[in-house]
């Protein structure tokens, strides 16, 4: 079942003739229970078609239809709550907040979207127990390895429970088993949970984990291959 789907969407920044084309004319499929990888040189254009697909850029041309509602002419406040409730978002620096504890971090999108605190603050730890940060609850960010800051990250995108996960660049700043810890809880998200994962990056090794591998240049999708998933994952 098609979650997410962008038809023929492009986005260009500036005008005339300094006019840019990040993104031509794009179209994807993205499946419940699938993990696709986005690929591509530096500068393709994959971070802005992810923005795209994540409501956080609006297309100069095309159409994105989230859970078969076209997001075209929403509002920014119908934007954010699609973004609240129908997507996680995963960054290559984790982008936690500096002040709050591992535990405030995964609740602020919980009360965001109207729980309760204490329903909020149980439901995050369970999450951060379930990846193995039940010690480390209270730690600030500062005080988390990278790993464990990953770890958090994914712990607060499915807080909200959303059919998408979002992922730019989540293994580049982590070493190879780190990198391999993480690959392995994204692709449990996708086979466990039905969710569907797109994820950004350079990283040849997310293959692995990956049932469709795109790749991009200039802008435009070039090539589609299968990924080398693990159904047993």
């Amino acid at each position: 079942m098609s979650v997410i789907s962008i038809k023929n969407v492009s986005k260009t920044y500036g005008s005339s003739h300094t006019a840019v084309k990040a993104v031509s004319d794009v179209s994807l499929e993205v499946n419940a229970g699938e993990v696709i990888l986005i690929m591509g040189p530096s500068g393709s254009g994959k971070t802005t078609l992810l923005s795209m697909i994540g409501t956080l850029l609006k297309p100069s041309e095309g159409e994105v239809v989230v859970n078969e509602q076209s997001v075209v002419g929403m509002s920014s406040r119908e934007l954010a709550d699609i973004r609240l409730h129908q997507f996680g978002f995963i960054f290559q620096s984790s982008n936690l907040l500096s002040a709050l504890s591992a535990l405030q971090n995964v609740t602020t999108p919980l009360i965001a979207s109207g729980l309760s605190k204490g329903k909020a603050n149980k439901k995050a730890k369970d999450l951060l127990e379930r990846f193995h940060l039940g010690k480390r609850l209270d730690n600030l960010p500062r005080n988390l390895s990278g790993g464990e800051k990953q770890r958090v990250a994914i712990a607060r995108a499915l807080a909200n429970n959303p059919k998408v996960i979002l992922a730019d660049e989540p293994t580049a700043s982590l070493d190879s088993k780190t990198g391999h810890e993480i690959m392995k809880l994204l692709c449990d998200t996708a086979c466990d949970e039905g969710r569907a994962v797109v994820i950004v990056s350079h990283d040849p090794r997310l293959k692995d984990i990956a049932h469709r591998v795109i790749t991009i240049e200039d802008g435009k999708l070039v090539h589609e291959e299968k990924g080398n998933h693990d159904p047993n994952c």
